[in-house]
């Protein structure tokens, strides 16, 4: 009940539909890279594709939360933002400093490396947009 009268945060608009589009085509490409990598040498790196499925899962949170706004929704996505970065400077660090290891990549390898380092600015975009939009609020 609170939900609907709270003022509504307006992540989907303006900035915030293109975080929405790259969120979620990174759902998409972590979604289908964990898929492929699970099913097909699931035994070769275990730990580095578990932690794509959970990449996956932390985008599809964030893509989701911030498509649908609310206060509700800015807090998973707040929250979701701040796992991502956490993650990615966490897994970019091990695999700097002890790239054994993860015999096999993931979304957040080196920084997220292979995608252009986007998973590293990603969340820092997501997290600021958060503050802004939420700071601008409509009924």
């Amino acid at each position: 009940m609170a939900e609907r009268t709270a003022p509504r945060t307006t992540l989907g608009t303006g900035p915030g539909r293109a975080l929405i589009a790259v969120y979620g085509i990174f759902a998409l490409s972590a979604s289908a890279r964990a898929a492929v990598q699970i099913g097909a040498k699931f035994s070769e790196a275990p730990l580095a594709y578990l932690l794509s499925a959970f990449a996956a899962v932390v985008y599809i949170v964030a893509t989701v939360a911030l498509a649908k706004g609310g206060e509700t929704w800015r807090r998973v996505a707040l929250v979701s933002c701040s796992i991502e970065l956490a993650g990615v400077v966490a897994v970019g660090l091990l695999t700097v400093f002890d790239a054994a290891a993860f015999p096999d990549d993931t979304v957040w390898t080196d920084f997220g490396r292979g995608y252009g380092y986007v998973p590293l600015i990603l969340p820092i975009l997501g997290l600021l947009w958060l503050r802004y939009a939420g700071k601008r609020r409509i009924a």
